[in-house]
């Protein structure tokens, strides 16, 4: 059964001010869950400036709201890869689109202890598989592969292998360095032989 302000995965699509109470909602819970994953939800109600009926019609669990803040965070990453295909040139987008998926990861960290309470509580709850990150980078991929920017033939499964390492960098204080220069390297391999760096006689 659909909530009245349209949550719980319902069509009618939500009203304005229902959804930016719901997007405000999980900006917090993202940086509060990322502190204490024991927080309680009446403080994130209260820091988002929503009552508890308000909160309770849009996630009426903890787990489903840890969920949703991860699927939020995985929805955010997977629509920027338009919006930088829009404003920068295809290889320029693809290194900026893995900035921004650097940044989910870093909140996935953050995220684990909650989200590993939520996957083991009652309820069933699943989490959200990749689809949304997959198509982003099919497009970015694609649009890449047209304009001879990276080598051809680059398929989305051997980009996910090459940046497998950003899901195993650790904690650290030269973290965001370290994936730079992963995303660096891999940038470096995919423009290696592509058609307009030989066209250009490089």
């Amino acid at each position: 059964m659909d909530h009245p302000d349209g949550a719980g995965g319902g069509c009618t699509p939500l009203r304005s001010d229902a959804q930016r109470n719901r997007d405000r909602i999980l900006d917090v819970a993202l940086v509060e869950l990322t502190r204490s994953p024991d927080v309680p939800l009446s403080a994130i109600a209260k820091k988002a400036g929503v009552g508890q009926g308000t909160f309770y019609r849009n996630f009426p669990s903890r787990g489903a709201l840890v969920l949703e803040v991860y699927s939020h965070e995985m929805r955010q990453v997977a629509d920027a890869a338009p919006k930088l295909l829009a404003e920068l040139p295809p290889d320029r987008a693809l290194r900026a689109w893995m900035d921004r998926l650097a940044r989910f990861a870093l909140a996935k960290a953050g995220l684990a202890e909650a989200l590993s309470q939520a996957l083991g509580g009652p309820g069933g709850l699943a989490k959200p598989g990749p689809g949304p990150l997959n198509e982003a980078i099919a497009l970015l991929l694609r649009a890449n592969d047209e304009a001879g920017t990276i080598r051809p033939g680059v398929l989305p499964e051997d980009f996910m292998l090459a940046i497998t390492g950003l899901w195993h960098i650790g904690a650290g204080e030269d973290r965001k360095e370290r994936i730079a220069r992963l995303f660096d390297l891999v940038m470096d391999g995919l423009r290696a032989g592509a058609p307009s760096r030989r066209d250009a006689g490089g």
